[in-house]
């Protein structure tokens, strides 16, 4: 499968951001990173000042994996199966996060051991053992390519601004540290994690199997595809193709952990120049998410110790880039505040003495017509920021009164049988429920 050409976002517009910083009430760069991503979301949109998110969407790729079954996690497959349902009735600790982030959440079923209803993308039940058979066949490869590709252009489509990918599958960071191994050069035992908060024995289990994985990978490595069908899964591969389509499509994404970096280490090298699409919102504790980080070249948002999967690193930092847009948007200019900008070199170093300045001039100065001029069109600038401060404050207005009807009809908390950790750990959390059926699910998985 071949995705088309990725365009990079809007480098005319980047700059028109960073001008417009410029000018904003307060230092340049002392809102530090914000600045930085309030200017990647308006180049992503290709419009300054950017237009407020509206519809941040978390997919959750679920799928089981063989490997499992040689004792390298912490908790039993069927537990894969069991989350996706506490996600669809809104119990997860990801339904909970994103309902306050503003995101809903849509669960997959691609490889999943048992049927669910997690939509109708499903390619297997639960891939191969990869460190003795490959993960998916050729044709099953190509199908969770398609699969992701397709569920990438649904969201988009469907109005999706900003979009999460998440991951929930017991034994998933397994396959991913494999496929981080294979693309970084790097030993096994320097990317096995505690994944669940697996023990010692279990660790060992875990490297040997990775260990076995990585010598099948090898030969393969340099094909994306047939990395992804020796190691990876359904749910991972569909996951590499929705980063690499969303990226086509021109639509922003914050990555989670080590699962979904994976992923995009893949999506890159199936669609060349998709990671300036994509920003890091935290770094996971599983070791191998930092050469992840290193490899794709990104700084992470957060840094919370955090290693769930689901998509809940990623969606934490939400707010962060909805707080940069409207920085960007709603903040006043010097101008229009009537704040004095900072002083220009010039004025800071031609400084005349008093008995050395001479008078104005009709040559050197200006016209009574002109300071009119002038003063018709700084008012007509004012009342056109004026109008548009009073925008973004029904905007905040209708939002909150959007919040507070999500949270009357939001059902009563009940005791989930929640999963933490990347490969599946419990997460004993309770969630909102997703605005679309079958849409809210992610089980656990350590990003």
């Amino acid at each position: 499968m071949e995705f088309d050409v990725v365009s990079p976002p809007d480098e005319s517009v980047r700059q028109a951001a960073e001008e417009r910083h410029a000018q904003l009430t307060k230092p340049l760069g002392a809102l530090g990173l914000l600045e930085e991503l309030g200017t990647w979301i308006a180049a992503c949109q290709g419009q300054c000042p950017p237009r407020p998110l509206q519809r941040p969407r978390v997919i959750v790729f679920a799928g089981d994996h063989g490997v499992a079954a040689k004792g390298v996690s912490a908790y039993p497959s069927e537990v894969t199966a069991q989350m996706v349902a506490n996600f669809q009735s809104g119990g997860a600790a990801i339904n909970v996060l994103a309902g306050i982030a503003s995101a809903t959440v849509r669960v997959v079923d691609m490889s999943v051991a048992v049927d669910t209803t997690a939509g109708d993308h499903k390619v297997r039940r639960s891939s191969g053992a990869i460190d003795t058979e490959d993960a998916l066949t050729e044709d099953e490869v190509q199908a969770a390519l398609a699969a992701g590709r397709a569920i990438a252009d649904e969201e988009v489509d469907s109005g999706a601004d900003l979009l999460v990918a998440g991951d929930m599958g017991i034994g998933n960071t397994t396959p991913a540290a494999v496929l981080v191994a294979a693309l970084t050069g790097t030993e096994p035992v320097a990317v096995v994690g505690r994944g669940t908060g697996i023990d010692d024995n279990t660790w060992m289990r875990k490297t040997a199997a990775i260990r076995d994985a990585l010598r099948r990978a090898k030969p393969v490595t340099a094909d994306p595809v047939a990395l992804l069908r020796t190691v990876a899964g359904a749910d991972i591969t569909a996951m590499a193709a929705f980063l690499a389509q969303a990226a086509v499509r021109r639509t922003p994404v914050v990555l989670d952990g080590v699962v979904s970096g994976a992923a995009a280490l893949l999506a890159e090298e199936l669609a060349p120049g998709a990671r300036a699409w994509w920003v890091a919102g935290h770094r996971s504790t599983e070791p191998a998410h930092t050469l992840v980080l290193e490899q794709l070249d990104m700084t992470p948002l957060l840094e919370l110790n955090m290693r769930l999967g689901e998509g809940s690193g990623a969606t934490t930092a939400i707010p962060l880039l909805t707080m940069a847009v409207q920085v960007l948007t709603d903040m006043a200019t010097f101008a229009d505040a009537g704040v004095s900008g900072p002083a220009t070199e010039a004025a800071a170093t031609e400084t005349v003495a008093p008995e050395e300045a001479e008078p104005e001039t009709a040559e050197a100065g200006t016209t009574a017509e002109d300071t009119a001029e002038s003063g018709a069109e700084a008012a007509e600038r004012r009342a056109e920021e004026a109008e548009r401060r009073a925008e973004a404050a029904e905007r905040r207005a209708q939002e909150a009164e959007r919040r507070a009807e999500a949270a009357e009809d939001r059902a009563p908390a009940t005791e989930p049988a929640g999963t933490t950790a990347e490969d599946g750990a419990p997460a004993a959390a309770r969630g909102t429920r997703s605005t679309e059926p079958g849409a809210d699910a992610t089980p656990p998985s350590s990003s």
